[in-house]
């Protein structure tokens, strides 16, 4: 499923309307807490695994977004006001996101090797 708009509400919410004209409204704060980006995550490479540093929570601009752009035609990436820019987020992980919004979770990554 591919969406047809996408854009801010409020400087605090990213608003998906998908072409079946379902909507997703993702806070702009969970979006960026579950940046699926090895250097927010992590991640394994030939059985080696590497953990990135503690995130810095109260980082200036860490919450706005400064530009979005689509990434082939299955995904967005999002520079924020940080700086920021590595995340790449699926259509299919944005859909995930606003379910797991919804019901008040945080993404359950595999455990790194």
């Amino acid at each position: 499923m591919n969406p047809v708009q996408i854009k801010i509400l409020k400087k605090e919410t990213l608003f998906i309307k998908w072409e079946n004209d379902t909507e997703s409204k993702i806070s702009l704060k969970y979006l960026r807490d579950e940046c699926p980006c090895a250097g927010c995550k992590g991640e394994t490479i030939m059985l080696k695994t590497y953990r990135p540093p503690a995130q810095q929570l109260n980082t200036p601009g860490r919450y706005e977004i400064k530009n979005i752009e689509t990434v082939g035609d299955y995904a967005i990436q999002i520079t924020w006001q940080d700086k920021h820019n590595t995340g790449i987020y699926s259509w299919a992980y944005l859909t995930k996101l606003d379910k797991g919004q919804e019901n008040n979770l945080g993404q359950n990554y595999e455990p790194l090797l």
